[in-house]
């Protein structure tokens, strides 16, 4: 039988570097320097792989996105 590979590793790393990423998403939303969004999509799609609620999250925050965009090309159109 072989031994595991990285993988238990890069799960760790993973969810070390998506909640520290989240972390400073959320500072990021108090100090005008940072965009905290930008950290927590980023935190998120490092954790959608081995989450299901980072998943949940990630898609739906997709969805809105999808919808935002679909409504300012609509604007553009109309003007």
């Amino acid at each position: 039988m072989s031994a595991p590979g990285p993988r238990p590793v890069r799960r760790i790393v993973d969810w070390v570097l998506g909640l520290t990423l989240i972390g400073v998403g959320i500072v990021g939303g108090f100090v005008p320097i940072l965009q905290g969004w930008v950290f927590i999509l980023a935190g998120l799609a490092v954790l959608s792989s081995h989450s299901r609620w980072a998943r949940a999250i990630l898609d739906r925050l997709k969805g809105y996105g999808r919808k935002l965009r679909t409504k300012v090309s609509e604007r553009r159109n109309r003007d």
